[in-house]
């Protein structure tokens, strides 16, 4: 398994496979397979794909550790590039279907409803990661601050789970939301108890 870790082809397997959710919601787009309301479903499947693809970037550490891949490590760049794929799906249904790519009213939202106003933060901070997240990048910013700057995810994974949380508010249904806060929370707290642990 580590030694097909480390080849192209688990790299492109990977990429093919996190690509494939919205692959399949282009498909159900243009098949009509989107229930009696396309527009929320696109814009509620894009946000629920962020979330997944947060989750699979925080568990590439603690997977690394756990297992005794490094190889692992390899494959993170690009997962981060997914989640900020899929976020920018998000923001551009919610700003297509929602608002009609009207950006005076598109700002006036963002400010009036906090939840918006969080999902926007978190996005702003993605775009940084997925900026400075090449080679170039890191040789500008130096290694000690381009580190700083990426544990902007962390920032990203509250303010993920405090925008879907504010959303669902509304209509009072928790539970997924308690799933991936769940999930975050631990791996958050992995990675605080190994900073606690360093001598």
């Amino acid at each position: 398994m580590r030694l097909w870790l480390r080849t192209r082809t688990a790299w492109w397997a990977l990429l093919m496979l996190g690509c494939a959710p919205g692959v399949c919601l282009l498909v159900q787009t243009l098949q009509d397979q989107l229930g009696p309301n396309p527009a929320e479903a696109l814009i509620r499947a894009t946000g629920d794909w962020t979330l997944r693809g947060l989750c699979v970037v925080l568990a590439v550490s603690p997977l690394r550790q756990l297992l005794g891949w490094p190889e692992l490590l390899r494959f993170r760049r690009m997962l981060g590039l997914l989640v900020f794929g899929y976020a920018s799906l998000h923001l551009l249904c919610y700003a297509w279907f929602d608002m009609g790519f009207e950006l005076a009213d598109t700002l006036q939202d963002i400010v009036k409803r906090p939840f918006i106003g969080l999902g926007f933060s978190a996005f702003l901070i993605l775009l940084a990661l997925a900026a400075t997240s090449f080679n170039r990048a890191v040789r500008w910013l130096g290694g000690r601050r381009w580190h700083m700057l990426h544990r902007g995810v962390y920032g990203v994974a509250v303010l993920a789970v405090l925008h879907f949380w504010w959303m669902r508010a509304g209509k009072q249904d928790f539970t997924e939301v308690l799933v991936y806060a769940g999930v975050l929370a631990l791996l958050l707290g992995w990675r605080w108890f190994r900073a606690g642990a360093r001598p």
